[in-house]
């Protein structure tokens, strides 16, 4: 049987695995669903159509699955799913998405740090690290296994790609790729995340491969498409340097540089 501290309000219907913990002064809603071996520390805050998968810790004061801020929400039953193994640390406010049936979604194994929001109808991935007082609008995407360091004011509809890193304060108005480190207010792209991508088991070829591409793109002063153009026609197309294509490519608000 859960534990559940007698402080907690927890709705009847509310479904709570066997071994997860819920913490004093917990509240959580009808429809939540907490997942095995995950912990509620204390005066966490589940609201609507949220869940939690399994070995999640969510600290003090956290609100998961609040309504949405977006005006042109029109009712319905959206909300928020988060996957396992994530660390969501206090005062963390993770937003349920505008449309009905629609969910904000983070993956597995995330780290999102103390006072950051996460906007309705955004898409975390896995592996993902977003550091304190970070605030994501909504519908923004971030790749499996970015980081975006502490302070960061992301515009909505943008997007991180996989591996990149963001510096701490800046301000990001344009998609940032794949493997790129980016930094500034505006956001300017400094160099590829040489260290990140060995730390996380890209090889030595495909490594190579993106410091050619990053130097195509970021040190010649060719446009966007030219510089796709000859990434494609002039380097080794390994699984990371597609996708680096691709991402580009799909880029509808332009990526930073």
């Amino acid at each position: 049987m859960a534990q559940i501290h007698p402080t907690a309000i927890v709705a009847d219907s509310a479904q709570i695995a066997a071994d997860a913990i819920i913490g004093p002064y917990c509240t959580i809603s009808a429809q939540a669903v907490i997942g095995s071996g995950t912990e509620l520390v204390s005066h966490v805050v589940i609201e609507g159509n949220t869940s939690l998968g399994k070995n999640n810790r969510v600290s003090p004061f956290a609100v998961l699955g609040g309504s949405t801020q977006d005006l042109k929400f029109k009712g319905g039953d959206p909300g928020v799913r988060i996957g396992d193994n994530n660390t969501i640390r206090e005062y963390v406010t993770i937003n349920a998405a505008t449309n009905d049936a629609d969910f904000t979604t983070v993956g597995n194994e995330c780290h999102i740090l103390a006072y950051s929001h996460i906007a309705h109808c955004c898409r975390i991935g896995n592996g993902v690290i977003i550091v304190n007082a970070c605030q994501i609008a909504g519908h923004v995407v971030i790749e499996d296994m970015a980081t975006i360091e502490g302070s960061v004011g992301i515009v909505q509809f943008l997007r991180v790609g996989a591996m990149a890193y963001v510096g701490a304060m800046s301000k990001i108005t344009k998609d940032v790729p794949p493997y790129m480190i980016a930094h500034g207010d505006p956001i300017e792209v400094r160099g590829f995340n040489r260290i990140g991508m060995e730390r996380r088991g890209i090889d030595e070829a495909g490594r190579k491969a993106i410091k050619e591409a990053y130097r195509i793109l970021y040190r010649q002063n060719a446009p966007v498409s030219e510089a796709l153009d000859k990434i494609e026609s002039e380097v080794e197309q390994t699984p990371e340097v597609r996708h680096l294509l691709d991402f580009c490519r799909a880029s509808e608000k332009g990526i930073a540089r």
